[in-house]
């Protein structure tokens, strides 16, 4: 029987698989989709776990595709095959488990039994006790990472040959655009790629999270990737946190973004000071000064987090962008059909703190099936009042069609 280099068990490959089938996704450089793959999926996996159990496998190159921003510019995404997924998914199975327990409490993105839920929550606990916030922003992260760094790091939690091979090679492999033209990557791990979470929140955990651990022990903090909020006491600590941390970021081949990294004041009814920056935004939340009430019933002004304006304008565009809301054609089974899986998300999501700005925001759903209901039915067109109380009829009648009348 021939021997192979490396022992690379086949239910690993099996369980990558079914990882990857669940998460969906695009094609990659290949064309090859999900679908396709399934096809013919047992001589596939065979092949992937030949070819890595015996070293001879190479990632093809990763499909860039640019995703636009809401503020402007865009965001490259990078796509790997189906095949080459699979093939990171194994390798992240295999090195997660020990690399998790390095991770610090405050870190939350992409990890096993954490969540962006529990990064706001701690943000909002921790806004409450330190009056300052250094909101950061690292310019470029997941295209900036130095390869030779990262490597290093990876080499302190494994000297598996086919671990290091393998992340060495997909680190490696050029972007490739839909023309077909290619660019080298000296740097960086492209975002969309199954190993790049871990892989950034292992840079970010030697590169920053140790250091601020060390250095600021006194100053709290929360990071979701490369998204963090670290907490001071004063002015001057968060100024003096601000400016070191932005040279050890660059002393780890990164940038502090000049313009986007920002000092904020929580302030609320027992912090009275004047200062420009009150307000940031965390895993699409927005922090900020806001009414509410104790659980005596007394209204107070605290600093507290609820849905920020940029999600609530993605949410609006989203319901704007509803196929069935926009056609005369439609049911309304259908509309809840499209609608309903968005609004639960966002319900389940957003809904967790400060509910009541969401309750707003998911009344534009209500609004635009007035809209529809004007194409719909003639004695309603022109009329959007009348449109708007036969919605209010709807409601009543069946308040589960649309998950937000619930």
């Amino acid at each position: 029987m021939k021997t192979r280099p490396f022992e690379i068990p086949k239910e690993t490959v099996w369980s990558a698989w079914l990882y990857v089938r669940a998460n969906q996704g695009s094609a990659g450089v290949d064309a090859v989709s999900i679908e396709a793959y399934e096809k013919d999926l047992s001589n596939n996996l065979y092949k992937l776990w030949a070819r890595m159990s015996s070293g001879s496998y190479v990632p093809p190159p990763v499909l860039l595709v640019e995703i636009p921003k809401k503020g402007g510019g865009k965001r490259p995404l990078g796509i790997p095959t189906v095949s080459d997924r699979i093939a990171q998914k194994v390798v992240k199975q295999a090195l997660e488990p020990a690399i998790d327990k390095v991770f610090y409490e405050e870190s939350y993105g992409y990890r096993p039994g954490k969540s962006a839920s529990d990064a706001v929550k701690a943000c909002r606990a921790r806004c409450w006790k330190y009056n300052w916030v250094v909101d950061l922003d690292i310019k470029g992260f997941f295209d900036n990472i130095p390869h030779d760094l990262l490597m290093k790091a990876v080499e302190k939690h494994t000297d598996c040959k086919w671990h290091l091979l393998y992340i060495k090679r997909w680190l490696e492999a050029p972007l490739e655009r839909r023309d077909g033209t290619q660019t080298e990557r000296p740097k960086g791990t492209p975002q969309g790629a199954v190993i790049s979470p871990l892989l950034a929140n292992l840079f970010l955990h030697y590169c920053m999270d140790s250091w601020l651990k060390r250095n600021y022990p006194q100053c709290p903090f929360e990071r979701y990737a490369d998204d963090a909020v670290i907490h001071c006491k004063t002015e001057a600590e968060a100024h003096e946190l601000k400016e070191t941390l932005s040279k050890r970021l660059e002393e780890c081949g990164l940038q502090m973004h000049p313009e986007k990294t920002k000092i904020v004041y929580c302030k609320d009814d027992y912090r009275k000071d004047d200062y420009p920056n009150t307000k940031f935004d965390f895993l699409g939340y927005g922090f900020q000064t806001r009414g509410a009430k104790n659980r005596k019933g007394k209204l107070f002004t605290g600093f507290l987090p609820a849905i920020s304006d940029k999600a609530s304008n993605a949410i609006k565009d989203k319901i704007r962008e509803c196929k069935t809301l926009n056609s005369g054609n439609s049911e309304l089974p259908d509309i809840a059909r499209e609608l309903n899986p968005k609004l639960r998300g966002w319900i389940n999501y957003y809904g967790k703190f400060y509910k009541s700005k969401l309750d707003h925001i998911l009344t534009t759903a209500t609004f635009r099936l007035a809209r529809w209901a004007q194409k719909k039915y003639k004695k309603l067109h022109k009329k959007f009042k009348r449109a708007l109380e036969w919605v209010w009829v709807i409601q009543k009648s069946q308040p589960r069609l649309l998950a937000h009348w619930t």
